[in-house]
């Protein structure tokens, strides 16, 4: 298997060098494209215990056609799930030995290509070959058929608990989030959550693992993108990084602490007809501090069609994106074909 970036920073912070594949191109790095860092307190925050619904309604709505993001208070998942998910992602990373994170990796046979799950570096490879600097576990979470425990960690060995405890509240979250969105477009509450498979919707975990870097002048924990996902929800650690691009601004996003981070996906840009927007997104990494998150991908199944709702189309705002498969859309993001 190729060196993790977790071994390769060991090394690195003693020679203080970094390989060349992971320096990006000058219009990538961070010092070169930041230009201003807005106030933190411009990043939208919903509090879900809000007990005015039209206000509530109308703070995601917002939130979800300005920015694409926005952070999640009074969730209702406890603080002590939260920190347990943590507490297993972190000690897997810290604690496994290689060869167990090798356990949890994809078997591809030779000459065969890798799936998305598992222990690994990077989802998709740039086309000049350049690398992020992060290490990540990715499996899903939900719903129980389609979940490979091949990719879940046996150390330590309260991984699975935690997970699937999270699972539960993360679905009640998530599931008022979607009901809000919907109503925030004028729809019945269940619209959304329908339209992405009901029951059906997966539940992607990912942990990102960005080591201290010799040179977080030169690198990205994760370049520029948008989700393929309706949603991602996030859980953070104390360390900032997660930075989104808006009015041309790169602009960091404040850790609160028991906060969820929500970003609107392509799909729900999709279904929306680009009344909400899916967020441009990057991480960067620090010299001397670990960073580590913990995003859920909400996706619909991979057969399902994904188009414009037909309520919110007509001769004034004709469809502006074409229905399609789920799998059809990922194949095309992931190897950068045309949408």
């Amino acid at each position: 298997m190729e060196k993790s970036v977790q071994a390769l920073a060991s090394a690195t912070l003693l020679s203080g060098t970094l390989p060349a594949e992971f320096i990006r191109p000058l219009a990538e790095q961070p010092t070169a494209t930041i230009r201003h860092y807005g106030p933190v307190s411009m990043i939208p925050t919903v509090d879900l215990s809000e007990t005015d619904q039209e206000k509530l309604v109308q703070a995601i709505s917002e939130a979800c056609g300005t920015w694409g993001i926005f952070q999640l208070v009074n969730h209702g998942i406890p603080p002590e799930a939260i920190n347990r998910l943590q507490s297993v992602g972190r000690e897997f990373f810290e604690l496994s030995s290689a060869e167990e994170k090798e356990e949890c990796s994809d078997k591809a046979p030779a000459g065969g290509s890798r799936s998305v799950g598992g222990y690994g570096r990077q989802v998709r490879e740039d086309a000049d070959g350049k690398k992020v600097w992060s290490d990540h576990l990715f499996h899903k979470i939900w719903p129980p058929s389609s979940i490979n425990y091949q990719f879940w960690p046996k150390n330590p060995p309260s991984y699975r608990e935690a997970n699937e405890e999270y699972a539960v509240y993360l679905r009640e979250a998530s599931d008022k989030v979607l009901k809000l969105m919907s109503l925030g477009l004028g729809l019945e509450e269940n619209a959304l959550g329908e339209a992405l498979g009901g029951e059906q919707l997966q539940y992607n975990l990912k942990i990102n693992y960005y080591p201290p870097c010799p040179r977080p002048d030169l690198v990205l924990g994760l370049v520029a993108h948008r989700d393929l996902s309706a949603i991602t929800v996030l859980v953070p650690n104390e360390v900032p990084g997660l930075q989104v691009l808006k009015d041309d601004q790169w602009i960091e996003v404040e850790y609160i602490p028991n906060s969820l981070i929500v970003h609107v996906g392509d799909q729900i840009e999709i279904l929306s007809n680009g009344k909400y927007r899916s967020v441009l997104h990057r991480v960067t990494v620090k010299k001397d501090r670990l960073r580590m998150s913990w995003p859920v991908f909400l996706e619909p199944p991979a057969e399902l069609v994904i188009g414009p709702l037909p309520q919110l189309v007509n001769d004034q705002d004709p469809a502006k994106y074409k229905p399609q498969k789920f799998k059809d859309y990922m194949f095309s993001k992931l190897n950068k074909l045309p949408e």
